[in-house]
């Protein structure tokens, strides 16, 4: 007998300690009917235990080409399908608003990745979001590459018509149109966000995904959003239960749950869904739990092989990674992922993380499982999403992390030098970042790049220096930006070359940080409406500071302006606001050192927000959202570099504005209960 009192907390509620845990951790061991079938996780497509292998192998596997797209099979049993929502859900992470000149550089990106589909927005949350994934149809949806390869471009939408219909109209340009449909399954979401009852929502899916049909689309995908919860029994608001409660009640809870969640699976199939995906929305399932809940599905939902399986696995217990190969070993052929793993609250399933765990293990580990992505862009994604978002990579982040192939400890290094697969089991090669330095061996905590007074550009490596000419600088220079994974066009190069002897001339030693900084400041920058031409500013404690302005507009004329403030970034911001003459809100500013030292450069970043601001429509909740607008700037003076990032934003803002002149406000606004 299991005990009489139940309790909860706001956030999650849990079942009493005193309950069995296999109650809640596993549908296998409830007592459900026999009618029902439920295999043991893992599948036999991952063996437990085999040799361990590596990118750094003497032979490892070749590329496998992608098999020919077919939306609701995959010819290659052992492919999965890379889906990408970085463009959607990774922008869905506060401060991280992209332009549409940004969403079609990402997405070009993404084309370069190879990734299978690319989820380019929620089209029914603005007008500019809608026209941005318009955009990317046209663009990216159309570009077939010398095999054949063209990504799905898939919008959005909400179990409504008005949301179906404008994804459809903005996705039906791409040769591959998907419609990503949603709707709550889980008990807490039908009682108290949706307010509606099973058979309310069961109808709802089926209907909305006929509907999807019905307007040409031949590639829907339905996602029963919370689905990670239908496989766990809680209490909410505290409730308390007296008397005996025995093992059966809570059986009888999980298999109505389930039943629940195969039924509308099963529905939507016959409706014409293309795939199913399995979203753990709130990140509360472990790897077992997650792969469980694949494995019964595929077992225990009626048309399940005529669909492919996703999986969608947010990381709010840092397992989204873990989830989501636990998904694909239980049989799902599509993972939901977003670069640098950003997205709602603690973000997704970090592309580059799945994507070389496959590469790494997937031949011999988890029986054969494979993608269609080209790493050597892995780098050079991670570097435009990180900088076009503003929101940075941490320096141990798995993959892509500034420390990722970095190795300082003594023991460390004496291995790497000897072989290097003693301490990396990936090749950062296979991801696009070249090194100059073979074992990556840290001395110090920088290395250098030096530029002398002749102009004569080295690198200090190891024990070595290689020296090039005045003309043979440039092309070091690119070498090297090639290597930490830019690859720039010659305009581009041409820019940061003069940034960089600027830079060069005052500290004399010039960092890989500094080199990245510099491109940052040149090459993720909105397009420019207005430019810092001059700034000069007086401050201390004898008075208030103030600040002289100079900026260039796109036309080439001057405009100077002057204030005073509180400080010297105050007092420069105010000067700018004179000019440019837009009320706008500073939410965020940060600074940073790339380096140590007291020449180090700065970069700031900036959030603002305009007064009468455009407003969204937030995918999950329906809730209308402020749109806000990032800028970055890079310099050796702080204040110089502080204003670089707020007249970044304003352009990007600016910009923005122009494209979408029409009030925002005035889109008709759909609730998300619908």
């Amino acid at each position: 007998m299991a005990s009489a009192i139940i309790t909860s907390s706001k956030l999650y509620p849990f079942p009493s300690p005193s309950l069995k845990p296999s109650l809640f951790l596993r549908s296998t061991f409830l007592p459900f009917p026999s009618s029902i079938t439920l295999p043991s996780f893992p599948s036999k497509s991952c063996p437990k235990s085999l040799p361990i292998s590596s990118s750094l192998n003497p032979n490892p596997p070749s590329s496998q080409r992608c098999p020919p797209y077919i939306p609701n099979h995959i010819p290659d049993p052992n492919y999965v399908r890379v889906f990408d929502t970085t463009l959607r859900d990774g922008e869905q992470s506060p401060g991280a608003t992209l332009t549409s000149k940004e969403k079609l550089d990402i997405a070009r990106q993404l084309a370069k990745l190879g990734v299978d589909i690319i989820e380019a927005g929620f089209p029914a949350a603005s007008k500019d979001d809608f026209e941005a994934v318009k955009t990317i149809a046209k663009e990216v949806g159309n570009a077939v590459d010398g095999n054949g390869y063209v990504p799905v471009i898939c919008g959005l939408s909400r179990c409504n018509e008005k949301d179906i219909k404008t994804a459809w109209e903005a996705v039906k340009y791409a040769k591959r149109p998907r419609i990503h449909t949603f709707i709550a399954t889980s008990a807490i979401h039908l009682e108290y966000k949706l307010r509606k009852s099973k058979e309310e929502v069961l109808d709802i899916a089926r209907n909305m995904v006929r509907f999807a049909r019905s307007l040409g689309c031949n590639d829907v995908e339905f996602s029963p959003e919370d689905a990670g919860r239908c496989m766990l029994v809680f209490a909410w608001g505290g409730l308390i239960i007296s008397g005996a409660l025995n093992d059966s009640y809570f059986a009888v809870a999980v298999v109505s749950d389930r039943e629940f969640l195969y039924e509308i699976l099963g529905e939507v199939i016959k409706a014409g869904a293309t795939t199913l995906n399995i979203p753990d929305t709130v990140g509360i399932t472990m790897p077992s739990e997650f792969g469980q809940l694949i494995a019964d599905i595929k077992a225990n939902t009626p048309g399940i092989e005529n669909v492919i399986i996703s999986t969608h696995c947010q990381n709010d217990l840092g397992l989204s990674t873990a989830n989501t190969i636990a998904g694909a070993c239980a049989g799902a052929r599509q993972v939901e992922v977003t670069i640098n793993g950003i997205g709602e609250r603690a973000g997704n399933a970090s592309m580059e993380e799945v994507v070389m765990a496959l590469k790494c293990r997937g031949e011999h580990v988890l029986g054969g499982l494979h993608t269609g992505i080209n790493t050597r862009h892995i780098v050079m994604a991670s570097k435009m999403v990180e900088e076009y978002t503003g929101l940075h990579v941490q320096p141990h982040k798995a993959i892509v992390g500034a420390n990722a192939f970095a190795h300082e400890s003594g023991i460390h290094q004496d291995g790497m030098l000897k072989h290097k697969g003693t301490y990396e089991i990936i090749s950062p090669e296979d991801i696009g970042l070249e090194r100059s330095n073979e074992a990556g061996i840290v001395l110090g905590k920088l290395r250098f790049l030096t530029f002398t007074n002749s102009m004569v550009l080295c690198y200090l490596e190891l024990d070595m220096n290689v020296g090039v000419g005045p003309m043979g600088g440039r092309h070091a220079l690119s070498d090297r930006l090639k290597e930490l994974g830019y690859e720039l066009d010659d305009v581009q190069l041409g820019n940061i070359f003069w940034r960089f002897k600027e830079v060069a001339e005052q500290k004399k030693r010039v960092t890989d940080a500094d080199l990245v900084a510099l491109v940052s400041d040149e090459v993720f920058q909105p397009d420019v409406v207005w430019k810092l031409l001059d700034l000069q500013v007086t401050c201390g404690t004898l008075g208030l500071s103030t600040a002289t302005v100079k900026l260039i507009d796109a036309d080439g004329r001057e405009h100077v302006a002057c204030s005073v403030g509180t400080g010297p970034v105050d007092s420069a911001y105010k000067a700018v606001d004179l000019i440019i003459k837009e009320s706008v809100s500073l939410l965020e500013y940060s600074m940073n050192a790339v380096t140590e030292g007291i020449d180090a450069i700065a970069t700031t970043r900036v959030l603002i927000r305009v007064e009468k601001s455009h407003l969204s429509t937030h995918a999950l909740t329906g809730e209308l959202v402020h749109r806000t607008f990032s800028g970055t700037g890079a310099g050796m003076d702080i204040v110089v570099s502080s204003v670089k990032a707020y007249v970044s934003a304003l352009n990007k803002m600016l910009g923005f504005k122009e494209q979408y002149p029409a009030k925002a406000s005035s889109i008709e606004r759909t609730p998300a209960s619908s």
